[in-house]
């Protein structure tokens, strides 16, 4: 929501009508709110209140200008490519750990580039709206991981090699290679772009959470009041409602990088668990039903956790101790809430 809303503060700047800094910043840089953080928030909240039919043709319509701007970007800068541009091609090295206690180089930016992956596992809480759940959900997060693989590659690749890597410290470097480069159109393009762009990563993130935190509750691992389900849309309100408050008072108050940073590792995090929790049931629960099966088990989850933990492991000190926080206040509403009232424990 704050990548959001500087590409949204950009276009209202480049029409003649900027918001005043006192409405786009959080307090931590200078601000009162992030008022179009918070207000793209509540928009979805009444999106994924409406229901999912509705929500997933906005999304659709999105996805297509989306892949209109890349189409436009690629076509523009294969042409103009400078492959002095690429030299140094890793002018910080792998990783250094500053005095202030940021770090700088590849593998520490991965560790916060990886936010670009966290959509695909919402794949995965869809399932029981699909068609075909056995062979469209692995068909699906395989195919989003593949593809936007690809495509972050090449985009990547050529916004370096068109402009000097410094001149991409702002907050829409897309756009701005194409003014530097003297196409104005399509900087205005790619803007409009990556707001739907974005605006199709919060509607499907939000839409994960809400599913997750629906299914924790009807498994026993958190209050039934958080399983209801509002009979004329067929959505869990309470949980779509209670969510996006917190989400939107967050955007709204605290700035970007820090919230990135939380969200990277306590995605990676939750990743591990699951790579972790895969080799488990593999050995506790041999005979389970298994629509699909992970091949070449233990390899694949052993690999995964030795991934995610390694960008952990990258991320800043301060990071880590919101971390444990996060954690903490977890394990404290594990062992004494849900622990007693899982429904999986019982039947066990």
């Amino acid at each position: 929501a704050n990548g959001w809303s500087g590409y949204f503060n950009n276009a209202l700047t480049a029409m003649g009508m900027p918001l005043p800094e006192m409405l786009t910043k959080s307090p931590d840089l200078g601000g009162l709110i992030n008022l179009p953080a918070t207000t793209i928030i509540l928009i979805l909240m009444g999106m994924l209140i409406i229901g999912i039919k509705q929500s997933s043709q906005l999304n659709a319509a999105m996805v297509f200008v989306k892949l209109l701007t890349i189409t436009v970007f690629v076509a523009i800068a294969t042409f103009n490519v400078n492959p002095t541009n690429w030299h140094p091609f890793m002018p910080f090295g792998w990783f250094e750990t500053l005095p202030d206690g940021k770090t700088t180089g590849v593998l520490a930016g991965a560790s916060m580039v990886f936010f670009a992956y966290v959509g695909f596992d919402a794949v995965s809480t869809a399932a029981e709206e699909a068609k075909n759940p056995q062979r469209d959900v692995p068909i699906a997060i395989i195919s989003a991981l593949g593809i936007c693989t690809v495509i972050y590659i090449i985009v990547s690749g050529l916004l370096t090699g068109i402009v000097p890597y410094s001149s991409l410290n702002v907050s829409s470097p897309v756009a701005h290679s194409l003014q530097l480069l003297g196409y104005n159109w399509a900087s205005a393009l790619v803007s409009t772009g990556v707001i739907a762009g974005l605006t199709t990563v919060m509607l499907v993130l939000y839409y994960g959470l809400t599913r997750i935190i629906f299914a924790m509750s009807r498994d026993g691992l958190l209050s039934p009041f958080f399983a209801e389900v509002n009979p004329k849309t067929q959505t869990p309100v309470r949980v779509i409602v209670m969510t996006g408050v917190i989400m939107a008072i967050g955007a709204g108050l605290f700035p970007l990088g820090a919230l990135a940073e939380l969200v990277n590792i306590g995605t990676l995090a939750a990743f591990v668990l699951v790579c972790f929790g895969v080799i488990v049931l593999r050995i506790r629960q041999p005979n389970l039903h298994r629509p699909f099966k992970t091949p070449l088990n233990p390899v694949f989850p052993i690999l995964g956790m030795l991934s995610c933990g390694a960008l952990m492991a990258f991320l800043p000190h301060s990071t880590w101790l919101r971390f444990i926080v996060w954690i903490t206040i977890g394990l404290i509403i594990y062992f004494t809430y849900s622990i007693r009232h899982s429904k999986l424990a019982q039947k066990d």
